[in-house]
């Protein structure tokens, strides 16, 4: 793996962090990822029950990513050979399989580059951090749990939609918002625009809060 520059903490709409890595399925650069979406996760170990069911949990529902021209790449401070045979347990012992990329960290490059290391959790596994980076390569959403917690992978689906849904339209997208339901439009910069809000034919409020249909 190569050198990677350290941050102390990513930040949203920063580049992410570069990097090269020995994975599952070979070697992957973030550079492989440009023009799609990635969803970056990291995990405490293999072999672990709540893992297990994050792991089933992505692969499940690797389909619905891919429909959204998302990659999944999962990372973990373990061997090549311990997250081949976790996979090959996962298969054999679940009935499913694992089709995306793992990443070795075993110097823990990446996962200390992504912030991923918390000493009061631990200092020589990952806690679940979960990055989702655009086509551009900016880092758009960071979620993290803690280690006895698995993660909703039907929020980072949702997630995903809302960032694509906003980028496209430039509009915000309200509480637990899911695609068909109205989303918000961005409140006026000037007072000229915010006496002219109520007429513009949205759902009206308040000058600050109106909603339209995509």
């Amino acid at each position: 793996m190569n050198d990677i520059t350290r941050n102390a903490m990513p930040r949203i709409n920063e580049p992410a962090p570069d990097f090269t890595a020995k994975t599952t399925h070979g070697m992957r650069s973030l550079s492989d990822y440009r023009g799609k979406w990635l969803i970056l996760f990291s995990h405490p170990a293999d072999f672990t029950p709540v893992c297990t069911t994050e792991f089933m949990g992505f692969a499940n529902a690797a389909d619905e990513f891919a429909a959204l021209n998302c990659d999944l790449l999962g990372l973990s401070i373990d061997s090549i050979h311990s997250h081949i045979a976790w996979t090959r347990t996962i298969r054999e012992k679940f009935g499913v399989e694992i089709p995306f990329p793992i990443i070795e960290d075993l110097s823990m490059n990446v996962a200390t580059a992504y912030g991923m290391i918390h000493p009061g959790a631990s200092d020589t596994s990952a806690v679940r951090a979960t990055f989702v980076i655009d086509p551009e390569g900016i880092i758009r959403a960071m979620v993290y749990y803690p280690m006895a917690n698995g993660r909703s992978i039907a929020e980072f689906l949702r997630l995903v939609k809302a960032l694509q849904a906003a980028d496209e339209y430039k509009i915000a997208t309200p509480e637990g918002w899911e695609p068909g339901q109205d989303v918000i439009v961005p409140p006026p910069a000037t007072t000229d625009a915010a006496d002219a809000r109520e007429k513009e034919g949205f759902e009206y409020t308040d000058w600050f809060f109106s909603k339209r249909k995509l």
